[in-house]
């Protein structure tokens, strides 16, 4: 991974936020039915919160109280993420609710949204049947072309007929729009999906649309017409109800207390040619790089990809954490491209083509965040599901944490074979999540028949092996509880410069059947830490604090892969095919194992990538040559230990990729 130096376009300034996204899905249910789940689900949520205020939810008496509520029985082994509903999805698995429709001539959408209006907005559209296609309807539906079947019909095409993300939704500036237009018309006309701005006064909005890719080099090739890039003007002295689209009727939504609200972060596409897909965002919206990951970053077994974050340049200055929060000013885009024939982003654009491969959101609270949508899931049989990570990649009890006790090595084995025979540690040092004091002691019996000092400190060590390597990076910033509370949701944490950042990724959406490649959502929160200057007044919040997860982003790349081998094991096991299952068990441990390797010299990349923008900012504000050439010096020192760090994660990468050529060709 590295910093990218900005090179700014002579273009102007125009000024960006996120709006909305939209998708396409098969078909939606009537609101009033939706409306029904938000009824029932408000309903539920006192019970809920009564249930949360312990350190675990009661999941056997929730899913009482809801099946009470709606008289619907829930088994939540039988949840995939395939096949599902969306919008039902939203519904119970965020709390998010419904405050928008529009039935048009052809299509039906609604605008789902979290409980603050100025957070994440996802419209999402089907094609409509006759039957739910009123008089009215097909008057109102006339002029819209946002809401046009054929525009559907073309996504589907050029997406192979699968479901997905279609619209990235960005408002700017009054008057930024003929800019847009005409820097579109004069360097990337291909991509013009629309050659005039569309006008919409009764509702208080301009338009305009364009082709997000080429199909292959750009300005040669013709435009990829699966993905839009729309740019909305908005008149907010006409739009005073915060519809998201013209002809969007709005909606009364109650939400309950359980909802938290969530903001638009960052919106990742897999596209052929990455550095075309930046060329044009940087000639037409001035947009420039702020990070790479390269191939020995993301790579898991033979897969590998290589990723950009680009961007806008920051607007907001704040120093209040509140407020960088909601801005939905900084606009990143990630932007990944497969260097393997193998792996998600190769499998994603062979299936589905070009596309949005993910959308994150920004909450205040991710840890309470995904504890309500897991609770939910287990007690309401819908929602969201989430990558499986790895334990160990929390931490796992090793022999050096006992010898570290001055525990003989004969003590040490001793205790650990107890742990395993109690059932309370597996043969790798995964030690039982919700483990107690008494458990522990039980199993210790084996050396001393007393709660000694010695026992005590075994204890402790024993329940500190659960998130360790967290502890490494956080200390005591957390309580036990905290810690706990992470690795039970299985959330990723890293840190950069003293910034924290939390982020978990769901299983696909839009997803028809099965193994089919598919989107997904992330939700992230960022932990800004107060710097100072030399005066002592607080420095502005760094936008996009915490950064984009370094070691985050390889965890991903592999959890991505370890998911899939995960669903083998079971359909291996369902189909009693003893091959298959070895072979998929097998891979998830080359790709544990990878991680395990990765995470330190990531985390030393990591730390030297921050050393070295931290000096270099400083140098740039150096008062004497002297002060400046001492700084930039010391940059360059950590330029070297990152650079050190990325090549000893390409040879990790090459090492375990060849051990999974071996196993595929065993």
């Amino acid at each position: 991974m590295s910093s990218v130096t900005e090179e700014k376009s002579s273009a102007p300034i125009l000024s960006f936020k996120f709006h909305h996204l939209q998708m396409y899905v098969d078909d939606l249910k009537p609101v009033p039915s939706y409306k029904a789940m938000e009824k029932s689900l408000n309903s539920f949520a006192d019970v809920y919160l009564k249930a949360a205020e312990d350190e675990q939810c009661d999941i056997g008496k929730g899913r009482a109280a809801w099946e009470q509520v709606t008289g619907n029985k829930v088994d939540p082994s039988t949840f995939a993420p395939a096949g599902r509903d969306l919008v039902a999805q939203l519904l119970h698995g965020v709390g998010w609710r419904i405050v928008g429709e529009h039935n048009g001539t052809n299509t039906r959408s609604v605008c789902v949204r979290p409980i603050d209006q100025n957070g994440v907005q996802f419209v999402i559209t089907c094609k409509s049947t006759e039957e739910h296609v009123s008089k009215k309807a097909k008057k109102d539906g006339l002029g819209l072309d946002h809401f046009s079947g054929a525009h559907v019909d073309r996504f589907f095409k050029a997406h192979n007929g699968h479901q997905g993300i279609a619209v990235l939704g960005f408002e700017v500036a009054p008057g930024d729009l003929e800019t847009v237009l005409t820097r579109y018309k004069r360097m990337h006309p291909k991509l013009l999906a629309s050659s005039s701005i569309m006008e919409y006064p009764a509702d208080g909005f301009r338009l305009l649309e364009v082709f997000a890719y080429y199909k292959g080099a750009k300005q040669v090739s013709d435009a990829d017409q699966g993905t839009v890039i729309r740019f909305l003007e908005l008149d907010r002295n006409v739009n005073c109800k915060n519809i998201v689209l013209p002809g969007v009727a709005p909606c009364d939504a109650s939400y309950d207390s359980s909802c938290l609200p969530a903001y638009c972060d960052h919106w990742v596409s897999n596209v052929l040619s990455r550095e075309g897909f930046l060329d044009t965002l940087n000639d037409t919206l001035g947009f420039t790089p702020k990070v790479d990951f390269n191939a020995g970053v993301v790579a898991a077994g033979e897969a590998q990809i290589e990723s950009t974050v680009t961007g806008n340049s920051a607007v907001l200055e704040t120093v209040k954490t509140a407020e960088a929060l909601v801005d939905q000013s900084q606009v990143y885009l990630p932007i990944n491209n497969a260097l393997s024939s193998v792996g998600h982003v190769h499998w994603f654009l062979e299936q589905l083509g070009q596309g949005v491969q993910h959308i994150a959101s920004r909450v205040e609270d991710l840890p309470t965040f995904i504890q309500r949508a897991n609770d939910y899931r287990e007690m309401t049989g819908e929602g969201f599901s989430f990558l499986d990570i790895p334990r160990s990649y929390y931490g796992r009890l090793a022999k050096g944490d006992l010898e570290a006790l001055q525990l003989s090595t004969d003590v040490v084995k001793t205790v650990m074979d107890s742990l395993m025979e109690h059932g309370l540690m597996d043969v790798t040092g995964i030690v039982k999540l919700d483990i107690t004091d008494d458990e522990i002691f039980e199993a210790l019996l084996c050396i001393e028949s007393e709660k000694t000092d010695l026992v005590n400190n075994i204890i402790a060590a024993v329940k500190h092996s659960r998130y360790a390597n967290l502890y490494k990076l956080l200390k005591d910033h957390l309580s036990e509880a905290s810690y706990l509370k992470i690795v039970r949701n299985k959330i990723l944490v890293d840190i950069q410069g003293g910034d924290l950042l939390y982020q978990i990724f769901t299983g696909t959406v839009m997803q028809r059947k099965a193994r089919e490649e598919a989107p997904f959502l992330e939700f992230i929160q960022r932990l800004c830490s107060e710097k100072k200057n030399a005066d002592g007044s607080c420095k502005p919040i760094k936008p996009g604090c915490g950064g984009f997860g370094i070691r985050n982003f390889l965890t991903l790349f592999l959890s991505i892969e370890v998911s899939k081998a995960m669903r083998a094991v079971t359909t291996a096991k369902e189909n009693g095919d003893a091959k298959a299952e070895e072979m998929a068990n097998k891979q998830i441990a080359i790709f544990t194992a990878q991680l395990d390797e990765s995470n330190p010299i990531l985390t030393m990349i990591s730390d030297a990538m921050t050393l070295e923008g931290d000096y270099l900012e400083a140098a740039s504000k150096a008062s004497s040559a002297i002060e400046k050439s001492d700084l930039e010096a010391k940059a360059e020192e950590q330029r070297k230990i990152k650079q050190k760090g990325q090549d000893m994660l390409q040879v990790c990468s090459k090492k375990y990729s060849a051990q999974m050529k071996v196993l595929r060709s065993a």
